[in-house]
């Protein structure tokens, strides 16, 4: 349980520390009403701000072709500068590329947190950094920084928090902390997000009271690769060539045919394209024999999974079990177990073993698992396999 120091929904109260040189910020545009009204409410209580938006790719989308016009038409509106930074070639590299290889794999890649970690924070603060006086980013995200000495937290003997912590957004249907699980100390010391103690109804309200071009401006798609091309399967279509396999059920009885294992997920139901007497999904993409194994919902549910490539955001790694709230999927409520360390090389902790209180069902290779301890997002990691 966490309780923090009651907070205003002022930007006075954004800064993650007391620093006096905090009035320069680079604010990340993507031409949504979001990054559009975090930079319109630093921008009113006197930040001196610019805005930046990255290329990530042709075509339409957010983060493209619309979004570099509406956020280059909201710093005209705004009087403030606006800076474009070619990332089309890392985003291909650290995000096309990656996500491609993860479906080849026969497993279901998390292209946002590939995006946070290796493009979008990591571009923002390069270009910060060399601005030199800038010292400070900000986003839209939904999300809240503090700065350990401005919260007070109970129950913390089994671990150590850093100095800055990530929070959940106030808003629950909105908190978007899931997808920030990969961020460094470094950026968090920096990192404002304005928007962390609003709900989604305040942001069009303020939005419309700064008269922002954007605020009726339809939501976006959580992933810009869906915008750009139409649905996440015709990514798929575009950058991998199908090859027939079978679909069998667990006891190795082959009944159907898929064209591909990189269009199913674990857990899916839909368009497996097979008739039984029940219904039947997902349980397991044998990337090696080009199976894909489907099952009945009972035997979907798993009690452990193993989890790697974790980063802890807010607290010191841990090296003994530590009880977490963990998230296996963006929209799935969290759920209380155990994690603790599974496979060790040289004294080094290279995964963890999560234990669950209650079963899970499709536990899904590739996914991010974002533990929490109350408010506090803890860390996370990729999601192997199932324990």
């Amino acid at each position: 349980m966490t309780k923090s120091i009651k907070e205003k929904k002022s930007v006075e109260s954004f800064s993650n520390d007391n620093s006096k040189n905090k009035k320069k910020i680079i604010v990340g545009l993507s031409g949504g009403v979001d990054s559009s009204l975090s930079a319109a409410l630093l921008l009113e209580s006197g930040w001196e701000v610019q805005g930046i938006t990255l290329w990530l790719m042709k075509g339409q989308g957010s983060c493209c072709s619309e979004g570099l016009v509406d956020a280059a038409g909201l710093c005209e509106d705004l009087g403030i500068n606006h800076h474009i930074i070619d990332s089309r070639t890392l985003f291909e590299k650290e995000v096309i590329e990656k996500t491609t290889e993860g479906y080849k794999s026969g497993i279901t890649p998390l292209p946002c947190s590939m995006c946070n970690k290796n493009v979008k924070f990591e571009e923002m603060l390069g270009w910060a950094k060399n601005q030199k006086d800038f010292t400070y980013i900000a986003t839209g995200h939904y999300a809240r920084v503090k700065n350990i000495n401005d919260i007070f937290i109970e129950n913390t003997a089994d671990i150590k928090f850093k100095d800055y912590l990530l929070l959940r957004g106030v808003d629950t249907n909105k908190d978007q902390s899931y997808f920030l699980y990969s961020l460094s100390q470094e950026v968090l010391r920096r990192l404002i997000l304005p928007l962390g103690n609003f709900n989604k109804n305040e942001t069009r309200t303020q939005a419309e009271r700064l008269n922002l071009r954007t605020a009726k401006k339809e939501e976006s798609q959580d992933l810009c690769l869906v915008e750009h091309y139409g649905s996440m399967q015709k990514f798929i279509d575009n950058h991998i060539t199908n090859k027939e396999g079978d679909i069998k059920l667990l006891n190795g009885k082959i009944i159907g045919k898929h064209k591909g294992i990189q269009h199913f997920t674990v857990g899916q139901r839909k368009g497996l394209g097979i008739a039984w007497s029940e219904p039947l999904y997902v349980k397991e993409l044998d990337q090696l024999n080009n199976i894909v194994y489907v099952a009945c919902v009972d035997e979907l549910m798993e009690s452990e999974a193993i989890i790697e490539s974790l980063n802890w955001v807010s607290i010191e790694k841990p090296s003994l079990a530590i009880q977490v709230d963990a998230q296996i999927r963006y929209r799935s409520k969290p759920v209380k177990g155990i994690l603790e360390p599974f496979k060790i090389d040289n004294d080094e902790i290279k995964s963890y073993k999560l234990k669950f209180e209650t079963k899970q069902s499709a536990i899904t290779p590739g996914q991010a698992a974002v533990f929490y301890r109350g408010d506090i997002l803890l860390g996370g990691g990729l999601i192997r396999s199932s324990g």
